[in-house]
């Protein structure tokens, strides 16, 4: 029995690949597929069966690439419909992996077609649930994710149903395979481990501990904030289908030059930076927004990207087709082309460029009391502005920055001095206040880390959101 668990950091996300006499089967695939190809070809097996658990609305899965590259069918769970051709699993359906066998458990509740696959060993026994987003390592899914016509508290009293009649029911001992890790949007705090056992879950899992249905619904629904806006957009590519990869590499992998550039600027194209913050800041194309690689650039491209605006890209050289398999994996594929030779041949040919000024916070802390139009923009999430920021700072979250309504607070009488926590997501929101006409800014090094212990700077936890 080979099991592997295929984790991508920047989308919090785990694929699964599972092997047994030269038969496999892939569980939540992401679009680029060449890591089961690969791995199939390793273990000189045949993929026979791609599983979904649900439609994710955080990725776009692979699941009809690798079908159309395997000739696998794509298995789905009770109250699945799609516009393309799967096989639909009955509850407590089996499927043959050589000596294994793979066992449906419909589990509604974070969506009506979740489903958990149990595997069972070469004895028949139970050793690992492959979970999706119904239960992770220290939460379980969110129940208000775009399913049907019911309400977040009816499908969280499925939820329960779920778990207690058909999750807790397992033995200990199997081991729990979630589709997501620490910093998904699909639950509202996920542990810091990406696997469990069903034991330590029912011991220290605040969701299966609930003593009464009422009180579950209760405390799973509290405390949502609004999913990412890309969701929705994601779970119905996932339902309805997609352009395949390669024809999205085609499109979007021409380099232009600095003229042609240029030219698809002036068509109203938008520009995607991708190169690590502390460059952008140095110098960019104006207009431009900065979402570096380095960081959850995923996450951030699909919440703040247009996604009926096609964009060029400028990145650090040789990262352009990274770039591109990363953009699709969050269902953009409007990329039209990148900047060859990258930033610095636009400063070659002469173009104009523009930079953010970048400061340490003592020098923040110096200027607060002799500027009257000093503003502190906080662009971190609420929760993290409620834990603690500094006093009179502005809390505008960066995915709210992306309605132009919500800047017309700010102009160029402002001295604005931009943080969040790390440094990451302010040069975003600087690149973002940068491409609306409001220049007058400064990003914090370090954030918010290096500014809580800095002489001038006080904290305090009270509530100042801009609306």
């Amino acid at each position: 029995m080979f099991v592997k668990q295929l984790y991508t950091n920047c989308l919090s996300e785990a694929a699964y690949f599972i092997e047994s006499e030269g038969e496999a089967v892939v569980i939540d695939p992401l679009r680029d597929i060449d890591a089961y190809l690969d791995l199939a070809k390793e273990r000189n097996a045949t993929i026979k069966y791609i599983f979904e658990t649900h439609f994710h609305a955080d990725f776009v899965s692979g699941h009809l690439d690798l079908a159309a590259a395997t000739q696998a069918p794509i298995v789905y769970g009770p109250e699945a419909v799609t516009s393309f051709p799967i096989y639909k699993a009955k509850d407590g359906e089996e499927f043959r992996i050589g000596k294994l066998r793979l066992q449906v458990i419909h589990t509604p509740g974070h969506t009506l077609e979740s489903t958990c696959y149990l595997l069972l060993d070469e004895q028949g026994q139970p050793a690992s649930l492959f979970t999706g987003d119904t239960l992770f390592v220290g939460d379980v899914g969110r129940p208000d994710l775009f399913s049907g016509n019911l309400t977040k508290e009816e499908l969280a009293g499925l939820l329960y149903d779920s778990l207690n009649n058909k999750i807790k029911t397992l033995p200990d001992n199997v081991t729990v395979y979630p589709a997501h890790g620490p910093g998904s949007s699909c639950g509202k705090n996920l542990g810091p481990n990406t696997f469990s056992t069903l034991g330590e879950e029912k011991a220290t899992n605040y969701a299966l501990l609930a003593n009464d249905k009422a009180s579950f619904v209760a405390e799973v629904t509290d405390g949502l904030t609004t999913p990412p806006s890309y969701f929705p957009i994601n779970a119905r590519i996932n339902k309805e289908g997609y352009d395949a990869l390669q024809e999205v590499m085609e499109k979007a992998n021409q380099p232009l030059s600095v003229e042609a550039f240029k030219a698809k600027v002036k068509e109203g194209i938008g520009i995607l930076d991708t190169r690590p913050a502390t460059e952008f800041a140095n110098g960019f194309v104006p207009g431009s927004l900065s979402i570096g690689l380095e960081g959850r650039f995923a996450e951030w491209a699909g919440s703040l990207l247009n996604f009926e605006q096609d964009i060029v890209l400028v990145t650090t050289p040789g990262q352009e087709e990274e770039t591109i398999i990363r953009l699709a994996r969050v269902g953009f594929d409007h990329v039209v082309g990148y900047l060859q030779g990258g930033y610095e041949a636009w400063i070659a040919a002469g173009e104009k460029h523009d930079m953010i000024i970048n400061v340490e916070p003592d020098e923040l802390a110096m200027d607060i009391p002799h500027d009257p139009n000093l503003v502190i923009l906080d662009v971190r999430k609420p929760a993290e502005f409620a834990d603690g920021h500094i006093k009179d700072a502005i809390n505008l979250t960066l995915s709210d920055m992306t309605d132009p309504g919500n800047l017309g607070d700010f102009d160029e009488n402002h001295n604005l001095y931009v943080h969040c926590q790390g440094g990451y997501r302010s040069i975003i929101a600087c690149s973002i206040l940068k491409r609306e006409g409001i220049h007058n800014l400064r990003n914090v090094e370090g954030g918010f880390n290096n500014m809580k212990g800095t002489n001038g700077l006080e904290v305090v936890k009270e509530t100042n959101v801009l609306n």
